[in-house]
């Protein structure tokens, strides 16, 4: 029993003691001036992948008649765009709608005349030179709708990680100017944390519509700047 009392004692007496040593480590981070600092990097890329919407409206006099035409002339498009060469795994069904329409006489009630009914896909063409043809021709095989492109990145990882180097090195320039001014000298960074949601900038979006189908429809990729920020704390004495 004596010796438990004791070995109590002994740990009693060093928990203060390890307490003191973590607060210690703690308030003695930065031993000098402490600089925050928000720096950012940029890049430019071309875009190697266009995001376009196509699809078709339909009309008809019965909900299914409209549903029937609107599922007929999207398999027209999806076979247009796989004979294209796109791949599967690039169209996706977006969105099926169907809506009754009415018309509206004066001092009447709604009378219903028809059904609308619209099959979207979203595409992504990973050729972005040819899609503005491939949009043409989908236009011939009945799509009455499209809209886009989204121009983007497909693995913009690269691009990233030298945005992020090019950071760093703007914060370190900031940081040393910063010194100067203050006559001191950067010791040493102590932090480096990066903000959430990495910035690609997208030029404004572009739309084709079928009824300006008649003149060739081209897509420019341009370039894209992708950003990336950084706060970083430095230590000045």
């Amino acid at each position: 029993m004596k010796s438990a009392f004791l070995a109590a004692l002994m740990i009693g007496a060093a928990l203060p003691s390890a307490a003191f040593a973590q607060q210690t480590s703690i308030t003695q981070a930065i031993a000098g001036t402490r600089l925050d600092i928000s720096a950012t990097g940029e890049v430019s890329r071309v875009p190697d992948v266009a995001i376009i919407s196509a699809g078709v409206v339909t009309k008809a006099a019965t909900a299914s008649a409209a549903l029937q035409e609107s599922a007929t002339r999207m398999q027209r498009v999806v076979a247009a765009l796989k004979r294209a060469g796109v791949a599967d795994r690039d169209i996706q069904t977006s969105n099926v709608n169907l809506n009754p329409e009415y018309r509206y006489p004066e001092n009447q009630s709604p009378q219903l005349t028809g059904y609308s009914a619209s099959n979207n896909v979203t595409v992504r063409f990973r050729d972005i030179r040819t899609s503005g043809r491939i949009l043409d021709a989908l236009v011939g095989e009945g799509a009455n709708q499209i809209s886009g492109p989204n121009l983007t990145i497909d693995k913009p990882e690269t691009a990233l990680d030298e945005a992020r180097t090019k950071a760093i090195a703007v914060g370190r320039e900031r940081a040393q100017a910063y010194a100067r001014s203050l006559g001191m000298r950067v010791t040493r960074l102590v932090a480096v944390s990066e903000a959430s949601g990495n910035s690609i900038i997208q030029p404004m979006p572009m739309y084709a519509r079928a009824e300006a189908a008649q003149a060739k429809t081209t897509i420019e990729p341009g370039e894209q700047k992708l950003q990336v920020t950084l706060s970083m704390t430095f230590e000045l004495q």
